[in-house]
């Protein structure tokens, strides 16, 4: 049972770990740890087969880490659309350079 409940506590840290990450909009670091997402939840089912852990317990955690999966999901999309918004900002303004530059040279003097 305590090695049971050491993969609980393994779960929930990496939980933990997950929504720190996605707070802090920490990108590579959600990567590593969504990778080891599935490795941390095998241990659980094995222990929910073998009735070592509660079927509410598991339950519960993995209704949370969907819950997180979702919320990287929404934040990946948003973080994305931010990056698109901005580089059309920077040819935008690169754009707006070169007429400048172009109007700038060809002016008689």
């Amino acid at each position: 049972m305590a090695n049971s409940q050491e993969h609980l506590e393994h779960f929930d840290q990496l939980m933990a770990d997950l929504g720190r990450a996605l707070s802090e909009q920490d990108w590579d670091r959600l990567a590593e740890l969504n990778r080891q997402v599935q490795p941390a939840a095998e241990p659980l089912m094995l222990a929910l087969e073998a009735q070592e852990l509660s079927a509410d317990e598991v339950r519960t955690r993995l209704e949370e880490m969907q819950q997180l999966v979702e919320a990287m999901d929404q934040g990946a999309v948003r973080a994305r659309q931010e990056a698109q918004d901005a580089l059309k900002g920077v040819n935008q303004n690169r754009n707006a350079a070169k007429m400048y530059q172009n109007v700038s040279s060809n002016r008689p003097k």
